[in-house]
């Protein structure tokens, strides 16, 4: 694989062109969009003539859309890198999806980077991290305060002792001693 420094624009084009032909991907609208841009700011790039040949109603949005990515390829880098420009301005969440920038950055400190994929963050967000940790101090609090006479708080003790199904392991553990005080209170 090419570094991302030593890619250039059209070697970028030739991988991200399968992404770009795929179905649904970009639509006759943005399609058309580029094509103008390209007409209009940079008639060296696209001639009138061939923004026509491109924009054809009657031919289908991935045959043009193909036909355009082989002419910028021919044409140099400098019109790929046009490309690239006006894909950003009229598609810009699929431009974040290419594969070329997605592509893993090869670094040369590759031992420092090796147990990187195993601790990833959750992406539930802060408030599912505030709700666990509102229950796991509520659980806490009711093992804490919770005196040693059955009677008071009979369903606490029954409420505990199916927890342990719910929660990790580790928290079980303290779980289950808080039941281990009153042997028959279940």
């Amino acid at each position: 694989m090419i570094r991302a420094e030593e890619q250039t624009y059209c070697d970028r084009l030739v991988q991200d062109t399968p992404f770009l032909l795929g179905r649904g991907r970009l639509s006759e609208q943005q399609v058309d969009r580029i094509i103008l841009q390209l007409n209009r700011y940079y008639p060296q790039i696209l001639s009138n003539k061939d923004a026509q040949k491109f924009r054809n109603p009657k031919a289908s949005v991935r045959v043009r859309l193909c036909d355009l990515l082989g002419h910028l390829q021919r044409s140099g880098e400098r019109d790929c890198q046009e490309f690239y420009r006006a894909l950003y301005i009229h598609a810009q969440p699929l431009h974040g999806l290419l594969p070329s920038r997605l592509a893993p950055q090869h670094s040369d400190c590759t031992d420092l980077d090796s147990g990187a994929m195993g601790h990833e963050l959750s992406d539930r967000g802060p408030v599912a991290f505030l709700a666990c940790l509102g229950l796991a101090a509520g659980l806490a609090l009711l093992v804490y305060c919770c005196p040693a006479d059955p009677k008071v708080l009979p369903g606490a003790r029954r409420v505990l002792g199916f927890s342990p199904v719910i929660v990790d392991r580790h928290v079980s553990r303290f779980l289950l001693a808080f039941l281990t005080d009153a042997p028959g209170a279940l």
